[in-house]
């Protein structure tokens, strides 16, 4: 028999989402800092020292947030697996009943449910009602350091591009070079995340560039209050 293998672009769901998210707020926080900095009239120096500043408390914000975040779905993945442990000890009778009725739900005649439910229990009980009656699945099982670490180096990485044109650009055409070379590398982003995971790139650029351009104009349009205030 041959075998037909597919590859699926969903998989690819989890870290794209991470590393695109991290990525285009790196980009945007840091860009849209840099703007706002030099609207108030900041010096060469002090644009750069604020955007080293952003890179590194924005990478650090992100790996703590993404880490509460995923650990706190990771302890519920626990307790509801804890819960159906017990459920299976104290009732397996009623999680067998649960498991044909999930699949029968799902288009088995009620024989094959029986028999599904059966092989599938014998062979791993637990894996089976978290997989289907759960949703937990070893793909998608929470990983909070993984992802607080792909979190932060993404970001880490987007701010480091208009960081990188700051530092070579002249202070007079500084917001210009930081503003375009922001949208080129977020329509970038948007273009290659698209076609990763196989979605409208055309659709995908536009938004992200628009809503990145309406964050860095709100950033310039307050620092250029704030600096003629000052």
């Amino acid at each position: 028999m041959r075998l037909h293998r597919e590859t699926h672009k969903i998989g690819r769901v989890g870290w794209l989402r991470a590393a695109v998210l991290g990525a285009n707020d790196g980009i945007v926080s840091t860009s849209s800092l840099v703007l706002g900095v030099a609207a108030a009239h900041g010096t060469h120096s002090s644009i750069l020292i604020a955007g080293i500043a952003g890179l590194a408390s924005g990478a650090m914000s992100m790996a703590a947030g993404e880490y509460v975040s995923v650990s706190s779905q990771a302890d519920t993945e626990k307790s509801a697996l804890d819960q159906e442990k017990t459920e299976l000890k104290t009732d397996p009778g009623g999680e067998f009943r649960e498991l044909v009725g999930i699949y029968v739900k799902r288009g088995l005649d009620a024989a094959l449910a029986r028999q599904v439910a059966e092989q599938l229990m014998a062979h791993d009980a637990l894996g089976a009602h978290a997989r289907d009656e759960l949703g937990i699945s070893e793909s998608f099982t929470a990983r909070p350091l993984q992802a607080a670490i792909a979190s932060a180096a993404s970001f880490a990485s987007g701010a480091l591009l208009p960081l990188l044109v700051v530092a070579i650009t002249p202070t007079g055409a500084l917001m210009q070079a930081t503003a375009l070379a922001a949208l080129l590398f977020l329509a970038g982003l948007g273009a290659v995340s698209a076609k990763i995971g196989g979605s409208n790139v055309r659709k995908s650029v536009i938004r992200v560039t628009f809503w990145s351009a309406l964050a860095m104009l709100v950033t310039y349009l307050i620092g250029t209050v704030f600096g003629t205030v000052a």
